[in-house]
């Protein structure tokens, strides 16, 4: 089962999702990719779905007050192993940190032992990244260290690079 939980963040509000296995979804609501939330609501949670829950209010509280939270909540995500691949490199970036699509799909390639990897099909699979924030989609930027891209809007995307590194610049 998954159940559900609301986090009204500064930038609106944040829908959490979690199983017994960790937290499996934090979305913007409305963003683009945002889930038919028909199909989570699953009644009362049980105390493995809350706890994850409550860790990953606890994780925003800290972060949205400006700090580096220092420890990630168990975290369930599901995916194409590709997708699955893509999204443990984000949990490498340092926080404050940026790194472009390109460089991404390098890793990507160095990790597959392949000699390229599409800097588009990383994209995409960061784009569908369903744990937004704690899994730092938002800190991959364009080739020439622009906005592009991010399934909750750039101004959020802004907000967030902002608020982890305020001395950051975007072209």
């Amino acid at each position: 089962m998954r159940y559900t939980s609301e986090y009204p963040s500064p930038m609106g509000k944040i829908i959490l999702a979690a199983d017994s296995e960790g937290l499996s979804g934090l979305w913007f609501e409305g963003q683009k990719y945002f889930p038919d939330l028909g199909g989570l609501f699953a009644g009362k949670p049980d105390a493995a779905e809350q706890k994850h829950i409550e860790n990953a209010i606890k994780w925003l509280d800290v972060y949205f007050s400006g700090n580096k939270p220092d420890l990630t909540p168990a975290l369930h995500l599901a995916g194409t192993q590709f997708r699955k691949d893509v999204w443990a490199l984000l949990l490498q970036i340092p926080y404050g940190e940026t790194i472009t699509y390109g460089e991404l799909a390098k890793k990507l390639a160095e990790k597959r032992n392949i000699p390229r990897m599409s800097a588009q099909a990383v994209g995409g699979a960061v784009g569908h990244n369903p744990v937004s924030i704690i899994v730092p989609c938002h800190r991959v930027l364009g080739a020439d260290g622009s906005l592009t891209g991010y399934a909750g809007g750039t101004d959020r995307k802004l907000f967030l690079l902002k608020l982890e590194n305020p001395a950051i610049i975007i072209p």
